[in-house]
């Protein structure tokens, strides 16, 4: 990169931005599993946009669909008026992801990013049963806007705020004690005990698997019976997921594993399929109480996202192909993870599907793993509260041979830390 690229990032772009710390590199194309500087380096992507872009960078099939969109002068900006890009999409998501999961949601198009969705999730909830409490889990992330941060545990996000962060009460995610508290048995105690000080809630809402977190995987019996908790006490249940959604860990949805079927869904990041900002928030017919216009925002009618989204759908979820795939590969990590985790004292692993983390009891080794990657060309993130977890998140379509390429690479810097 040149110096004057160089210093406009530094000298004009606010100090908040984050990954373009730990890779000091211009970008300029991409495609599949592969990203390239203005030199010409090319880089393997294990991070995919933050989950964004489980199909990959200009996924071909999505980028012929857009491109003839575009040239054919498409609607751009609907807001939320009927276009025949909308109505596509509908009837695509119906077609193959709502029924044959037998699953009926309405569909709301809250505006272009993961916590717009949860926002409104909130709302509606709030909105639905006359309460204002929310029940969160710790390590959970949510989103930076207000509501959505009042539901997540990261300390240093929460602080930015600025404000009280109130109607929120965290409670302990699965395995957060260790297992020396039986699931729910705080949560429960509270809600019975007149004397807690915990108001009825309106919702709980709850990752399958948290990202940011550090790859905490929630076992299928703690969701389910999370699920019945919130059933019995008439207590909406919320699932987010933004991130584990669109089949990050193998079905379209992160808690078909569970057999559960959640009040309200919220979803972003690869729903479009292309990385274009789309979001949705999806709940059960009987929770549709909004007033028209009651919740909106300019940018909820992305049409350029609904070609993509719907191409997305068609392509790989009209079968379960991609699901089994996800699910091989997400096992072919795991193995080669465990692998590192024998090997190497202080070091284990978690995840489920293509979302699997490499877990360092020193939480520093974890940067120093990815940065050494970076160095190899490879980009892969950290997460948990202390960075303590090397997560991957590599698109849904890279190859095997592709995976063993920056497996070795992870491999090569992992031994490199303990040596």
């Amino acid at each position: 990169m040149t110096t004057f690229e160089t210093s406009i990032f530094e000298s004009l772009e606010s100090e908040v931005r984050s990954y373009s710390r730990s890779w000091p590199s211009v970008f300029q194309s991409a495609s599949g599993s592969w990203i390239r500087d203005e030199s010409g380096r090319e880089y393997l992507d294990f991070f995919a946009g933050a989950g964004a872009l489980n199909y990959g960078h200009n996924n071909p099939v999505m980028k012929d669909a857009l491109v003839d969109y575009i040239v054919g002068d498409g609607i751009t900006h609907g807001l939320d008026m009927s276009t025949v890009a909308k109505r596509k999409f509908l009837e695509s998501f119906k077609r193959n992801v709502l029924d044959p999961r037998g699953l009926d949601y309405k569909v709301q198009f809250p505006g272009p990013t993961g916590t717009n969705s949860v926002e409104a999730a909130l709302k509606l909830a709030r909105k639905a049963t006359g309460r204002e409490s929310i029940i969160n889990f710790t390590n959970a992330f949510h989103g930076m806007t207000l509501g959505s941060l009042s539901v997540t545990g990261n300390s240093m996000k929460r602080a930015g705020a600025g404000v009280p962060l109130v109607h929120a009460t965290p409670m302990p995610f699965d395995n957060y004690l260790g297992g020396v508290t039986e699931d729910f048995q705080w949560f429960e105690r509270v809600l019975d005990d007149s004397g807690s000080g915990l108001n009825r809630p309106a919702a709980v809402i709850v990752e399958t698997v948290q990202g940011e977190g550090g790859v905490n995987v929630a076992r299928p019996e703690w969701l389910r019976a999370l699920a019945d908790l919130c059933a019995r006490r008439e207590i909406l249940l919320i699932v987010d997921d933004v991130q584990m959604g669109c089949g990050r860990t193998g079905p379209f949805f992160s808690f078909e594993v569970a057999g559960i079927t959640p009040d309200i869904v919220t979803l972003s990041k690869s729903i479009s399929g292309y990385g274009l900002p789309m979001a949705l928030t999806l709940f059960k017919p009987e929770l549709d109480l909004w007033a028209p216009g009651e919740h909106n925002g300019t940018f909820r009618g992305n049409n350029p996202a609904f070609v993509t989204a719907t191409v997305a759908l068609d392509h790989y979820w009209a079968d379960d192909a991609l699901q089994q795939s996800t699910m091989d590969k997400g096992a072919h990590i795991h193995g080669i993870f465990s692998n590192l985790a024998d090997t190497f004292g202080g070091v284990s692993t978690r995840g489920r599907g293509m979302v699997q983390g490499l877990v360092f009891d020193d939480p520093g080794m974890a940067v120093k793993v990815c940065g050494l990657a970076f160095d190899e060309g490879l980009l892969a993130e950290t997460s948990g509260p202390s960075d303590e977890v090397v997560k991957l998140l590599p698109p849904l379509t890279t190859t095997t041979d592709e995976l063993d390429h920056g497996l070795s690479i992870l491999a090569e810097a992992t031994a490199k830390v303990f040596a």
